[in-house]
């Protein structure tokens, strides 16, 4: 197989070492200064202090029977961080794909690192894997600190709920390609990343249960795969009425996987080709 430049195809063995060179970078540059992980931790939680507040204001003996009308469990709290620590992950492929490619544009490097012998989609994967490593590191230990703080305590199956975020994830990746294509065509992040990823958690229910929505929103939501994972994975950890059963839910998210997968990488390569033709790709 031709690679687009006329390069020959890399064996699997380099194109797994230059992902790991990507991810390698990345992983050191962002523990070079550590107080980031500090405050990716403790931001959260200054930031949903005032929601653990307001939880306990609309509830009785600490129990918010009004909110379990709707999502079948009066834990508040614990609704809302699983969602929050859900939603970091969106933000990190985002973010790693988009704002990613936006700083080469910046720099100028962009053209250059586009002409080395590995696939595009690629060097954009690596851009993320550490960036959802890192996510993974300070959600657990902000959900640690949450526990102390606002009795963070999930009583259901955690394995079960790790698996099922696994296809989620993997197919917020097509989302991940899709998005960072349309930031070569567009050549802006910030806008797009704020944007988009505000939509995704609000449609998706991050911070309350989509049925609260008005009835002629709730179809957007129901047609985005990642309110099923965000579903599934609270139907897992703290008993919440799911919105179909759980196995429905999972069958969704796997074929949202390979779909979403498919989908962005032709997105991607079309609208990669379209920028190159058009002599835009290193233009900001």
């Amino acid at each position: 197989m031709v690679h687009p430049i006329g390069l020959s195809q890399p064996s699997r063995r380099s194109a797994l070492r230059a992902l790991f060179a990507i991810t390698g970078k990345n992983w050191r540059q962002f523990w070079r200064y550590p107080l980031n992980a500090v405050s990716q931790v403790l931001q959260p939680v200054v930031w949903l202090t005032p929601m653990y507040f307001m939880g306990q204001a609309f509830s009785a003996n600490g129990q918010a029977q009004g909110f379990a009308g709707y999502s079948g469990t009066t834990d508040y709290m614990s609704f809302i961080l699983i969602g929050y620590a859900l939603s970091n992950f969106i933000n990190a492929v985002f973010w790693g794909m988009g704002y990613a490619l936006k700083n080469d544009m910046d720099a100028g490097v962009l053209e250059s690192n586009w002409l080395a012998p590995v696939p595009r989609p690629l060097l954009l994967i690596g851009h993320t894997l550490s960036s959802l490593t890192i996510t993974a590191i300070t959600s657990l230990l902000m959900l640690a600190v949450a526990a102390v703080l606002f009795g963070f305590r999930p009583t259901g199956n955690v394995l079960a709920s790790v698996l099922t975020v696994l296809p989620m994830l993997i197919g917020l990746y097509g989302f991940g390609f899709i998005f960072a294509a349309v930031v070569l065509l567009m050549r802006e992040a910030n806008t797009l990343v704020d944007m988009t990823s505000f939509l995704v958690q609000i449609f998706s229910g991050t911070d309350f249960p989509v049925t609260a929505l008005p009835k002629w929103l709730l179809p957007v939501s129901l047609l985005l795969p990642l309110t099923y994972g965000f579903d599934a994975v609270r139907g897992w950890l703290i008993g919440t009425t799911t919105l179909l059963p759980i196995g429905v839910e999972i069958a969704l998210l796997l074929v949202f996987m390979v779909v979403m997968i498919a989908v962005g990488l032709r997105v991607f390569a079309r609208l990669e080709r379209h920028v190159r033709t058009t002599g835009t790709l290193g233009a900001h």
